[in-house]
């Protein structure tokens, strides 16, 4: 009877062991940031909601501020990864303009923005914090603006629909960041549809501008 050789399982190396321990500590700190807030996520509270002893999370990162930073990166990577992803669920359909803006409300919904309002108002009175912001935010919008440009009308300018983009985002971002003091998810989402009826129009009128000058 022939024997059957069973593979053993690799052996994890060192490396992948330390960029796994990096991870479960930056998805802590991002959970952390949501749950308590930036003022409330302490060293200690993320090491023991990532499993991992005081220790090791001091080994990885140093201080708080090491800690925090590094969850800046990998926040705005997962939220580029986000946009992309829940890009190819949405319908383009016959009215590209609200499949747009819809998709920005749902890019917006749940705790990746919440984690990132936290630092967008921590980095205020930090320049450390608002530098590591800063550095990113262009990648995580451009992400956004590639998702965006597929329901975006052919005869819109680029630079007109990046515009309008970035004046959407700044509505939605406000109306959700002011939803913070009282929360009421119907009321924002009231808010966010007074809104898109204003942006419908701009977007009407630029493609009014543009076919009247082609």
């Amino acid at each position: 009877m022939a024997r059957i050789e069973v593979a053993k399982p690799q052996r994890r190396t060192q490396e992948q062991r330390s960029t796994e321990m990096r991870t479960r500590l930056l998805d802590a700190t991002v959970d952390c940031l949501v749950e308590y807030g930036y003022a409330g996520t302490t060293t200690p509270r993320v090491a023991e909601r990532a499993g991992v002893t005081r220790g090791a999370q001091v080994h990885h990162f140093g201080s708080k501020t090491d800690l925090v930073v590094a969850a800046i990166s990998h926040l705005a990577q997962l939220r580029a990864e986000t946009a992309m992803r829940e890009m190819a669920r949405v319908e383009r359909g016959d009215d590209p303009v609200a499949a747009a803006l819809e998709f920005l409300w749902e890019l917006h919904q749940g705790p990746l923005f919440i984690a990132t309002a936290e630092l967008w108002v921590a980095g205020r009175t930090d320049p450390v914090l608002a530098a590591a912001m800063e550095k990113v935010e262009p990648f995580v919008n451009n992400a956004v603006l590639m998702a965006v440009a597929r329901f975006v009308p052919d005869e819109i300018r680029r630079k007109e629909a990046r515009d309008f983009i970035y004046t959407a985002m700044d509505a939605l971002r406000g109306i959700l960041i002011s939803n913070f003091v009282d929360p009421d998810d119907e009321r924002a989402r009231r808010r966010w549809r007074r809104a898109t009826a204003h942006l419908r129009n701009i977007a009407e009128a630029a493609l009014a501008d543009v076919r009247a000058t082609d």
